[in-house]
This record gives structure tokens, C-alpha cells and sequence, in this order.
């Protein structure tokens, strides 16, 4: 599994943030400016293809700060 450090450096890619952003593990998903549903689709597909792992919409709703979404790894 990886650190929160590992995580928090996919999910950053998987967003593609236009200008840099500060995130860390209380990072609240609904402050990030580019968090919208093409955002969550990048998510859902880090998840699949870095982790091996699926996860759904609702897993991601369920998420208030990317310490949840790590949450979801297991």
C-alpha cells in the first residue's frame, strides 16, 4: 500500500490541476477548484489502474477529504 505522501502525488495527477494546489490529507475535496465529475473520473480511474482497486460514484461521494478517498484503498 502506498503512503499518504504516494497517494496524494497519484491523486494530483489524476486531477491534472491546472495551476498547483497545496494538498494534503485534510484537503477537503469540494474546496479543490477543479474537483467536478471529470475529476472524480480520473479518480475512479487511478484507483482501477495504480491500485488495482474499484471504486464507484457513490464510493466517491461518500468522501469529504482525500484521508477518506485513501480510506478506500484499504
Amino acid at each position: 500500500m502506498p503512503t499518504i505522501e504516494q497517494f496524494i502525488d497519484s491523486f494530483q495527477t489524476a486531477v491534472d490541476f491546472q495551476e498547483p494546489v497545496d494538498v494534503t490529507p485534510e484537503t477537503e475535496l469540494r474546496s479543490l477548484p477543479e474537483w467536478d465529475s471529470l475529476a472524480a473520473l480520473g479518480v475512479i480511474v487511478m484507483f482501477d489502474v495504480e491500485y488495482g482497486k474499484t471504486i464507484t460514484g457513490d464510493d466517491l461521494k461518500n468522501c469529504v477529504a482525500i484521508a477518506d478517498l485513501y480510506k478506500l484503498l484499504g
